[in-house]
């Protein structure tokens, strides 16, 4: 399969692990809005970070198909979490689910802390964008 964008990292610097410093593609560009880890009817199962984090990247996956699109296809995920802490302390679990879910595929991400979200129940938020190749 080729892939439908180019990983940008300088040959002098240090192995990006788990993400991508830049990332190049041509095609038609979706952007998902924040997705919270809370279901289908807008309800939370759980207040396990780990677990809404994997709702969340479920929902950016439901959403990009409704495009046509896979998790391959993402080109940038911002994250937005309450705890830095938390999101640390549940790197493993995460990490699994990540897989599981968008696979071996390490877009450009970057991760915040916030003060809160707008979904009061919410730990973490993400933002995807993706390029569907021509």
């Amino acid at each position: 399969m080729n892939t439908p964008h180019e990983v940008l990292h300088p040959k002098s610097w240090k192995a990006a692990r788990g993400y991508a410093n830049g990332m190049a593609a041509k095609g038609s560009l979706i952007f998902c809005g924040g997705m919270v880890g809370w279901n289908a009817q807008q309800e939370f199962e759980t207040d396990d970070f780990a677990e809404q984090a994997a709702q969340a990247l479920k929902n950016i996956a439901a959403v990009l198909a409704e495009a046509g699109a896979h998790p391959r296809h993402i080109v940038r995920l911002t994250w937005f979490v309450t705890s830095k802490s938390e999101y640390l302390a549940s790197l493993k679990e995460l990490g699994r689910h990540y897989r599981d879910i968008i696979g071996q595929h390490y877009p450009a991400m970057s991760l915040v802390q916030v003060v809160a979200l707008v979904e009061d129940r919410a730990k973490v938020e993400i933002e995807a964008t993706a390029v569907l190749p021509e």
